[in-house]
């Protein structure tokens, strides 16, 4: 059964236990097959069977976010957000008075109902909305949320005499509330300027001049004019002018680009210098910034590992919490002679404001979120969270040979007649060959030779992997490997050759061969070793190449385990072999050119498409797409990787210890409400600054 895919926006969304909710419940919707909600965009994504309409998907989801939380703000995706002050001005101006009268109370000296009646108010109006929303919750069988438990809490302590405590408590939560949606908002904007990408109009030729329009409405073939520090707004190719493009935010190269006519140029790139039009060739939704920006935006759908775990450790952590706290309330006094039902309560209520899980709620998903906007600052596209944990902890890391370790540009060094054919014939016959193929050898022999006459050609067999044979009107030809050779029945002695080698025969006649050279890229050999220092422990490298060709270029980029003479089929079939002889629990990463390496980039546990600027292929095939051929590009992402972890790691930690050491201080009654609210909203707070450190990170 087909499914469709909506998106909404749930803006004013600060709570992230709401968020856990309202995703449970959305699932929950007849028809809904999947559904996700990131806390840190917002975004909520309904995947849904074909046979419901649209219209009702939106309204069931939207009709379970308003019931978990009333006061969001509902829109579609792409809808501009409408500003306004009155929700800051209905809940601050509330608890900013009840500070007023809170700190008036404290300061006079009054008569015990009096005070009892001001503190009273002062407390309404501070805490006025979260008794509200427990309150709707409870009536709804939602309980264990953070507004439950803190007015439990505050309630408890005007119930055993600790007017005062009460207040200041329920004021210290709204306040640390406030700075810990402030900083997540701050995270949301710092994560979103990071991808600022998207260009804002487009000037196109009409007819009576250039006008300004929504880069949306421009059709293909369409004329654009980019003119100096605007941004281009669509995928396209030069027709006039020449200028430095800054690509900084597509590739995370910060060296400028020079184009001018006949080049293509990407949308999201920067025009420094000089005045250029631009013939349309992709429209918007197919663009290269569209693509990237909604790669990015929707890669924290798939959540990591340690995101899952956290997600389905709150749901029992809440719960255990509160039980331990009611027992905590009840039994000592009835087990241990003289102590007293008060002071227990007071331990059980510290209990209950520390049971929250928000600090981990919050700052797992926006650590990996913050990990995947921070790569695509560095031209390194994520597309999940759970790749970016899986690059981590590589055992195994394969790259493909050609276009990846090295340019892909080859060149024809030699030609070896040993027929009575010339030089010349043998070019000419292996150019006829390959003019029907986009191969690099193929098209290193084509511009060796020059353009040849296609319409003498009667026919072509292509054998995948290992050569070609064609029937013009006067030859028959055959070029290929020596496999390809053998196969038709030539025998072949001189295999040592260590260059690409390209066998020609022709009318039944071996008649030679031609040496064609691939150069190592700049960067690959400091690359392997770069990345034998990060202690991966096996890396290799496939071809199709000969055993001496593949293992010559091996011995150059260091590069200890080759395998060599692999049909494309084959190379997926080593992938799955190497998979199966992992020495660790380390996951397997494949690294290729991204267009004809789709099979084995979808089969390993991570696939990395190199250079991939523009492809649609690779875009669509890898789990981590490099949007330019530096190959130290893949150390950046495993650094950046490995730290996202780390971060990730020190937040669990530091909130599993806080809250761990103020449960154990407030059950033996050392600790008060004060702790227990700096473990709930201040540690929070603190884990979302932490988070914000990977935007900061520079990994190149």
């Amino acid at each position: 059964m087909t499914k469709n895919t909506t998106t909404v926006i749930l803006d004013g969304l600060d709570c992230a236990n709401c968020a856990l909710k309202i995703e449970e419940a959305v699932n929950k919707i007849e028809g809904v097959s999947h559904a996700t909600l990131d806390f840190t965009t917002q975004k909520l994504k309904v995947e849904y069977v074909s046979s419901l309409q649209e219209s009702k998907v939106l309204e069931l989801a939207t009709a379970e976010a308003l019931r978990i939380e009333p006061g969001l703000s509902v829109l579609i995706d792409g809808q501009p957000k409408v500003e306004t002050d009155k929700k800051w001005t209905q809940e601050h101006l509330g608890w900013m008075s009840g500070t007023l009268i809170f700190g008036i109370v404290t300061l006079l000296q009054l008569n015990e109902t009096l005070e009892l009646v001001l503190y009273g108010v002062s407390y309404l109006l501070i805490g006025y909305d979260v008794l509200a929303r427990a309150l709707r919750n409870t009536l709804k069988g939602q309980m264990f949320d953070e507004n439950f438990l803190m007015s439990i809490a505050t309630i408890g302590a005007f119930a055993i005499g600790e007017y005062p405590e009460g207040v200041a408590v329920m004021l210290f939560y709204k306040v640390g509330e406030l700075f810990q949606n402030h900083a997540v908002d701050h995270s949301r904007k710092s994560i979103a300027a990071l991808m600022d990408i998207r260009p804002d109009v487009a000037n196109v030729d009409r007819g009576l001049g250039f006008v300004k329009v929504s880069p949306l409405s421009v059709e293909v073939g369409e004329v654009v004019l980019i003119k100096v520090g605007e941004k281009v707004p669509l995928d396209g190719i030069i027709i006039e002018g020449n200028s430095l493009l800054d690509t900084s935010s597509i590739t995370g190269e910060s060296l400028l680009k020079e184009v001018s006519v006949g080049q293509e140029i990407y949308s999201g790139t920067i025009n420094k210098t000089g005045v250029l039009k631009v013939e349309v060739t992709k429209s918007y939704k197919d663009s290269t910034v569209s693509k990237i920006l909604d790669l990015v935006e929707n890669a924290s759908s798939k959540k990591a590992t340690t995101e899952q775990f956290i997600s389905k450790f709150a749901k029992v952590y809440t719960p255990i919490v509160v039980f331990v706290a009611l027992a905590l309330a009840f039994i000592p006094p009835l087990v241990i002679p003289g102590a007293q039902f008060q002071d227990w309560l007071y331990r059980a209520l510290v209990f209950l404001v520390v049971s929250c899980p928000c600090a981990l709620v919050i700052s797992i998903p926006l650590s990996y979120f913050g990990g995947i906007g921070g790569a695509s600052k560095h031209g390194i596209l994520m597309k999940g969270g759970n790749y970016l944990e899986a690059l981590k902890s590589i055992d195994t890391l394969v790259f493909d040979k050609t276009g990846t370790l090295t340019k892909g540009q080859f060149t024809v060094t030699k030609i070896v007649s040993l027929s009575s054919s010339s030089q010349d014939d043998i070019l000419k016959a292996a150019a006829l060959a390959e003019s029907h193929s986009n191969h690099p050898i193929a098209l290193s022999i084509m511009k060796a030779y020059g353009k040849v006459n296609q319409d003498i050609i009667k026919s072509v067999e292509e054998n995948s992997g290992l050569g070609l044979k064609v029937i013009t009107l006067d030859q028959s030809i055959l070029v290929g490997n020596e496999k390809f050779m053998n196969q038709n029945g030539f025998s072949i002695e001189f295999s040592d050759q260590d260059q690409t080698t390209v066998h020609v025969a022709i009318n039944g006649v071996y008649a030679g061969y031609l040496l064609i050279e691939d150069e190592i890229k700049g960067d690959a050999v400091e690359t392997i070793r770069q990345l034998k220092n990060l202690g991966i422990p096996r890396i290799v490298m496939l071809t199709g190449d000969s055993d001496k060709v593949g293992n010559r270029i091996a011995q150059q980029l260091g590069i200890d385990e080759v395998y060599t003479e692999l049909m494309p089929q084959d190379k997926v079939e080593k992938v799955e072999w190497l998979e199966s002889h992992k020495q660790s629990k380390g996951k397997l990463v494949f690294v290729g050119d991204g267009i004809n390496d789709a099979p084995v980039l979808t089969r390993a546990d991570v696939g990395i498409a190199m250079g991939a600027l523009g492809s649609d292929a690779a875009i669509e095939a890898a789990d981590v797409v490099l949007m330019t051929d530096e190959l130290s590009k893949i150390v950046s992402a495993i650094h950046l990787a490995r730290y996202t972890q780390k971060i990730v790691w020190q937040n669990i930690i530091f909130a599993f210890v806080v809250k761990g050491v103020v449960l154990v201080l407030g059950a033996g009654g050392v600790a008060t409400m004060w702790e227990a609210v700096f473990a709930d909203v201040g540690v929070a707070l603190l884990a979302v600054f932490n988070a914000l450190r990977i935007l900061n990170r520079k990994f190149d």
